[in-house]
């Protein structure tokens, strides 16, 4: 018997609390500690997991934000600026993941992001698997998706990239964003980017030369077209370490050590006494629909 093939559903946990911090209103428990962020994740966790194709799943969390980029660079992005009530909910969060029976990845060294392209990487040519699904619609991710093996979902707004999407979206092949991103540039992660290196001139060059080193630094010699082009080549020109430095801080790690198998990802449902618990501790079990306990 020829045993269905899966998906693999990887949540960037950080953003969805992020994303459940602004939807939700405040909601404190008896302790006074703020919860609204974790029941909104919470919320928007079991709306996942009940759908049919959802069977192995794993969320990651920046555990703080800082990691190694931040060594490297001292304008990446930190936890500055995060209010105080959503960074007090950090750690619950993984809690409320870890209750729901999911595999957990707290990220330290590395970023949640690391971790998610870490697995991509790992399981996107397994024969047992029929998709890579990355919960997440942050631009460094796309640099993961592969055809229709790997995409992106972005589940607030309802869409899926595949290749073709990335390109759609970008002008670029996946493997052309930590270039696009250097170039660009980031604001959400503080990478700054290279002057009048937009979006648009970006794409246009990258989908001809892929790479920022394969960009001739004399415009004359460039095989595409650019209003401003001669500007444009002295600008990376004269910024050329700063470019590809900023790739590197846009390039995803495909080392993260990850423990566990393909198998631990199969998510068995809720862990009920642990959920139990975390819902006691926090007052949350109150404010929870009762058809929302049987997403197992």
């Amino acid at each position: 018997m020829v045993q269905p093939k899966i998906k693999i559903h990887l949540i960037d946990g950080t953003y969805e609390l992020f994303r459940a911090y602004f939807a939700m209103p405040p909601l404190a428990a008896p302790d006074g500690k703020p919860i609204g962020a974790v029941r909104g994740l919470l919320r928007t966790l079991l709306m996942l997991l009940r759908q049919d194709d959802v069977s192995h799943v794993a969320c990651a969390f920046d555990h703080e934000v800082l990691s190694f980029r931040n060594q490297l660079f001292d304008g990446y992005k930190t936890g500055e600026g995060t209010p105080e009530d959503l960074a007090a909910q950090f750690a619950l969060a993984e809690q409320a993941a870890a209750a729901l029976g999911l595999v957990v990845w707290p990220m330290v060294e590395f970023e949640a992001d690391d971790a998610i392209a870490t697995a991509a990487h790992r399981w996107q040519d397994d024969p047992s698997v029929d998709q890579v699904v990355i919960c997440s619609p942050d631009k460094d991710l796309a640099q993961m998706v592969r055809g229709q093996r790997v995409v992106c979902l972005d589940r607030r707004r309802e869409r899926v990239y595949d290749q073709d999407g990335v390109v759609v979206k970008f002008g670029v092949q996946p493997e052309s964003i930590p270039d696009y991103l250097g170039l660009v540039g980031d604001a959400a992660d503080g990478i700054p980017g290279i002057p009048k290196w937009g979006a648009k001139t970006s794409g246009i060059v990258l989908s001809h030369y892929g790479h920022i080193e394969s960009i001739p630094g004399d415009a004359k010699d460039w095989d595409v077209e650019v209003r401003g082009a001669a500007g444009i080549a002295a600008s990376l020109a004269g910024r050329l370490d700063d470019a590809l430095f900023y790739r590197q801080l846009a390039t995803l790690r495909l080392d993260v050590g990850l423990e566990e198998t393909l198998d631990d990802l199969r998510w068995r449902g809720i862990n009920r006494p642990v959920f139990e618990e975390f819902c006691a501790g926090t007052g949350i079990s109150e404010n929870i629909q009762p058809n929302e306990w049987n997403a197992d």
